[in-house]
């Protein structure tokens, strides 16, 4: 008998994932769709990636000592809907922009859904 506090993987994974490994990867297919994109396409795109690039500074910033005056409430923010509203806003704003208009590059919309459907796999193991 080992006693203690013995945390669930999934729920560690879950965390880990859509704190340091998401919205990076969301930031990186939301530039390529803009490097790639029509016009229209674009710009939920720019939306996508700079609201994946500020959670992916709001995420790492305790870590790299660079706490602002607007640190907290972002803070507040990233916690919003268990931590899985700021992932799902930034991907609702790519899935836009993949059904402007002029898009090109649909193996970013491959990508960004098989992401997206490891994030949810997660989500949902952590249920169980």
């Amino acid at each position: 008998m080992t006693g203690g506090f013995e945390p669930n993987l999934a729920v560690l994974a879950l965390l880990f994932v859509q704190r340091f490994v998401y919205l990076p990867v969301i930031a990186v297919l939301a530039l390529a769709r803009l490097v790639a994109g029509g016009w229209v396409a674009r710009i939920p795109a720019l939306a996508a990636l700079l609201l994946a690039l500020a959670g992916s500074a709001v995420a790492f910033a305790p870590y790299l000592s660079m706490q602002g005056p607007f640190y907290g409430r972002a803070a507040q923010w990233m916690l919003a809907g268990g931590g899985m509203a700021p992932p799902l806003a930034a991907s609702a704003l790519l899935l836009a922009s993949s059904l402007m208009p002029g898009r090109r590059g649909r193996w970013i919309d491959a990508l960004h859904l098989i992401v997206l459907a490891g994030l949810a796999g997660l989500w949902i193991a952590t249920m169980f």
